[in-house]
C-alpha cells in the first residue's frame, strides 16, 4: 500500500499509540498497550507498521543542556549571496558537520536561513559565528540573538491536527 494510503489509515488507536510513545519512548510494549487499550500483540504489530512507513523515524533520549555545561542557546539567521542552487547545497553540507549546530531551517522571508546553536558560552558562539560560519563563501549576513528564556521546549507534534484526519 502506498505510504500516503498508509497514513490515511492511522485510527485513535494509532494516534494514542503516537502521542504515548511521545510521552515516555521507553515505554515496554505491556505498559504501551495497557496505555493505548490494546492487546501486547496488536500494539506491537501497529508500533512495528507505524516504524515500517516512516512515522516512528526512531527513538532517543532528551538530554539536560545544563548539566551537561551548555547554558547558552541562540538563533542564527543567515543570508546567503549569491542565491544559487549550489551554494544552497554546499551551505546545507557545511551546516551539517557543525555538532553546535541542532537545528537548520531554509526560510523566505529576510533571512535565507535559521539555525539554533547550543554552546557553553558566548566565546564558542563567536568561534561558531566568526570562524566558521561568516567565513564560508556563500555567506553574505549573519544575525544572531540569544535565548533568554525557553517559554516552551516540546518536540511533541500535535496529534490533535491528524485527528480530524482519523
Amino acid at each position: 500500500m502506498p505510504i500516503l494510503q498508509e497514513l490515511d489509515a492511522l485510527d485513535q488507536f494509532d494516534l494514542k499509540l503516537l502521542a504515548a510513545l511521545e510521552a515516555d519512548g521507553r515505554l515496554t510494549n505491556s505498559e504501551l498497550a495497557g496505555r493505548v487499550g490494546l492487546s501486547a500483540s496488536q500494539c506491537s504489530r501497529r508500533r512495528i507498521r507505524l516504524e515500517e512507513i516512516g512515522v516512528i523515524e526512531g527513538y532517543s533520549a532528551r538530554l539536560n543542556a545544563k548539566r551537561l555545561g551548555i547554558g547558552l542557546l541562540a538563533l542564527v539567521q543567515v543570508s546567503m549571496s549569491p542565491h544559487s542552487k549550489e551554494n544552497a547545497k554546499k551551505f546545507s553540507a557545511f551546516v551539517n558537520t557543525i555538532e553546535e549546530v541542532q537545528e537548520a531551517y531554509a526560510l523566505t522571508g529576510d533571512a535565507d536561513y535559521l539555525l539554533k546553536v547550543a554552546v557553553p558560552d558566548l566565546k564558542n558562539l563567536s568561534r561558531i559565528i566568526n570562524d566558521l560560519i561568516l567565513p564560508h563563501g556563500s555567506v553574505s549576513h549573519v544575525k544572531s540573538s540569544i535565548v533568554l528564556t525557553t517559554l516552551k521546549d516540546s518536540h511533541r507534534l500535535p496529534l490533535n491536527a491528524a485527528k480530524s484526519r482519523a
